[in-house]
């Protein structure tokens, strides 16, 4: 069997290996199959559209799933079915990414059924596959007959050494100021999500720009793929029936009523029953017996309408749903402490958007395991974001966190990331969950704001207090007008062109997550909306320090403490004693939790407690494993075993000497009977080492010397004691 394979090579420069993308050999039942790579990373991309749309439906059914294949990676699957399972929070993460690059370029009308699927087949430990999902992606459904306005494609950007750098690699990442995802077509920045270490708006602006270009040269190699394979012309479709005139009596008869509801400035759910019985009265009279396509209709124009009415109204008026302008933000009032038995907690809430949020505090046995393909290893701060249906005042069952509390607490993480202390200064793994009580608008703003507080409360000495805001757009093609809004509403968010979420602290932005859904965002408007951005962040700061401005100094009386020791690498071993007996027996004996690791060539020992007696006594214990014996010092040990020439004394843990019986007394000892029994106490001085490690031990050196006349007469014997020979002394 043959296949007509097809090929096209990407030079990307800096550097970087080309990128190669082929179809015709692999999935050739797909729609679309594209297999990319670079280097010894292996991408497969996959897409399949249904040919009809299910009647009803007025979106697009569009599911985007990437996954990591261990073998990729030359790995064997943890768990007790050592296979892929369900998609790990990174793959969900990077699935996101994928998704929310492609669905504003399918066309409006596209209904039909529609899946995307990435997998990574084979991995370069150096280059990361999550910068070029989006590619692959992309081009496998540049190559099939679907409806798509583009092609796009996705590249990270990052800032080493004052650099600015493509896909960078691995290691050379560890050492960026910025890191950003940026997505978009030939034209257009579509979605942007990363994080930063307190950067200008300039900055952001410029690393957009520098990825755009790369994003180019990507775009155009799929376009030339897509000449090779001959796949320009797209199928027909049909996915949405049309009445102008329903449209039009629709907006006859509701446009003015909507429009005086949006500018009334009423609450979220006064509005939404009202919008819904302006529809019904409308909809009464069209009469019962309507047909599925007019209901459709009916439907969709009344939707039209909200859209048109909410849109207008800002644009003539300036004037916002709750009757805001477009630059204010909404209240705000928060409160720390409010969980009494949580080492951290706040409240923030702003407007009708409510975050409680809690830390924990662990030890290092609490970190996360990370076992995924490309990556594994332990992550020691985490994040959780919850969302319950009552938060929004719906019935929603509780199914575990979707893909959206996925994303909504990454974004948080990140940014909160970026201000914890390090290193020696944060020996706590911290866990942080945000429970959102209220939604309408930017929940995972509320989330950053709320977790600054609880940290600052729970005594975790952050940098810098971080807060994020949410803003939107509103632009008309036509007349080229357009509104900025700070601090957007749910309905804002669904009925904008942008939701661009930024956060930072006063020196600067530590991540951003922005996302469009119209072709074009001039970067004129992108600069106005980042300045924005930054006066209703500091605003936002500033009410926060209303309730606390620094970190508490202490953690809380309840709260766990850890001390963290250093050791030599050597004496690692001895810690933790022949299958963890020497660790286990100590943490049961002392209360204490004892971790350790071996980092940069020494023991990183940590002692958890919610006492400091018990860490005193697991401290004490470790150090006298690894306190090395020092000769002239005298110690307080433990006889182990008798000898007929002694004894052998331990004067630290695993570490014995020789207490020879000429060492034990100034008088001559004949025997051993009698003198000690094992487990004995006695003080003893070390004398020497020698070259094998053998130490010699003396107790007489600490007990007074004799005069030399009591000494003569103490060697003088009786005629009727001394032997027939000589005796060899000891």
């Amino acid at each position: 069997m043959s296949y007509n394979e097809h090929k096209v090579t990407i030079e990307m420069g800096g550097g970087l290996a080309p990128i190669e993308l082929s179809t015709g050999k692999l999935a050739k039942q797909a729609d679309g199959s594209v297999v990319l790579k670079q280097g010894n990373t292996m991408l497969l991309a996959t897409v399949v559209s249904s040919k009809e749309a299910k009647a009803g439906v007025d979106f697009l059914p569009l599911s985007v799933d990437y996954q990591e294949k261990y073998a990729a990676t030359g790995r064997i699957p943890g768990g007790f079915l050592r296979r892929e399972a369900r998609l790990s929070d990174y793959e969900v993460l990077i699935s996101r990414l994928i998704d929310r690059a492609l669905r504003p370029l399918f066309p409006d009308t596209y209904h039909a059924d529609t899946q995307v699927m990435v997998s990574l087949i084979s991995a370069d430990k150096e280059i990361m596959p999550d910068a070029l999902a989006g590619l692959a992606a992309s081009a496998a459904i540049a190559v099939s007959d679907i409806p798509f306005n583009g092609p796009i494609s996705e590249v990270r950007v990052a800032k080493v050494d004052g650099q600015l750098v493509i896909n960078p690699t691995v290691s050379v990442l560890e050492n960026a100021s910025l890191e950003f995802i940026v997505a978009g077509s030939a034209q257009d920045i579509v979605m942007v999500e990363g994080e930063a270490k307190e950067i200008s708006e300039a900055e952001m602006v410029e690393a957009i720009a520098f990825a755009h270009e790369a994003i180019k040269k990507q775009v155009a190699g799929q376009i030339e793929l897509s000449r090779l394979v001959g796949s320009e012309t797209k199928r027909e479709f049909v996915h949405e029936p049309s009445n102008p005139e329903l449209r039009e009596a629709v907006y006859a008869a509701t446009y003015d009523k909507v429009y005086e509801v949006a500018k009334s400035g009423s609450t979220k759910h006064e509005r939404t029953e009202r919008f819904a019985e302006i529809g019904e009265e409308f909809f009464a009279t069209q009469g019962e017996e309507i047909d599925d396509d007019t209901a459709f209709l009916l439907k969709k124009y009344y939707h039209d309408v909200q859209y048109d009415a909410v849109r207008n109204l800002v644009l003539d008026e300036g004037i916002r749903l709750d009757g805001r302008n477009v630059r204010t933000v909404r209240p705000i009032w928060s409160e720390v402490d409010y969980l009494p038995a949580a080492h951290g907690s706040a409240v923030f809430t702003r407007g009708e958007t409510q975050s409680l949020t809690s830390v924990t505090l662990g030890a290092k046995d609490d970190e996360q395991m990370i076992d995924g393909a490309f990556f594994h290893g332990y992550n020691k701060f985490i994040l959780h974001y919850n969302f319950p249906g009552f938060s929004t005042g719906e019935v929603r069952p509780n199914r575990g966190p979707g893909r959206r509390e996925v994303g909504h607490g990454n974004l948080a993480m990140r940014s909160l990331k970026q201000v914890l202390p390090t290193g020696e200064d944060n020996p706590y793994t911290i866990r942080v969950v945000s429970d959102i009580l209220e939604s309408n608008g930017s929940s995972s703003m509320a989330t950053v704001c709320a977790g600054t507080l609880a940290l600052m409360d729970a005594g975790v000495k952050i940098a810098a207090p971080v807060s994020g805001i949410a803003m939107g757009l509103i632009t008309d093609e036509k007349t080229g007008k357009y509104a900025i809004l700070s601090d957007i509403l749910g309905d804002e968010d669904h009925l904008g062109d942008m939701d661009f979420k930024v956060t930072g602290t006063q020196k600067g932005i530590v991540g951003c997550q922005m996302d469009l859904k119209i072709n074009g965002l001039k970067w004129e408007v992108l600069t106005q909306a980042l300045d924005q951005a930054k006066e209703a962040r500091l605003h936002i700061l500033g009410e926060m320090a209303k309730t606390i401005q620094t970190p508490r100094e202490d953690y809380k009386p309840h709260a766990p403490r850890i001390v963290q020791i250093t050791i030599d690498k050597e004496f690692i071993g001895a810690v933790i004693g022949p299958g963890g007996k020497v660790i286990q027996e100590m943490q049961r004996e002392t209360g204490a939790t004892i971790s350790i690791e071996e980092v940069d060539n020494k023991g990183i020992v940590q002692f958890f407690a919610e006492n400091k007696d018990s860490i005193d006594a697991a401290m004490a214990r470790v150090k006298a494993i690894v306190t090395k014996p020092e000769i002239g010092e005298v110690y307080e040990g433990k006889v182990k075993s008798i000898m007929a020439f002694g004894a052998f004394v331990e004067i630290l843990p695993g570490k014995d000497g020789l207490l020879h019986i000429s060492e034990i007394d100034w008088k001559r000892l004949e025997t051993m009977d009698g003198v000690f029994k094992e487990g004995d106490m006695v003080t003893v001085k070390l004398l020497d080492i020698d070259k094998q490690g053998k130490m010699k031990l003396s107790r007489k050196a600490l007990l007074p010397r004799p005069p030399r006349e009591d000494k003569a007469k103490q060697e003088q014997k009786p005629a009727t004691d001394a032997p027939a020979t000589d005796a060899p002394q000891a």
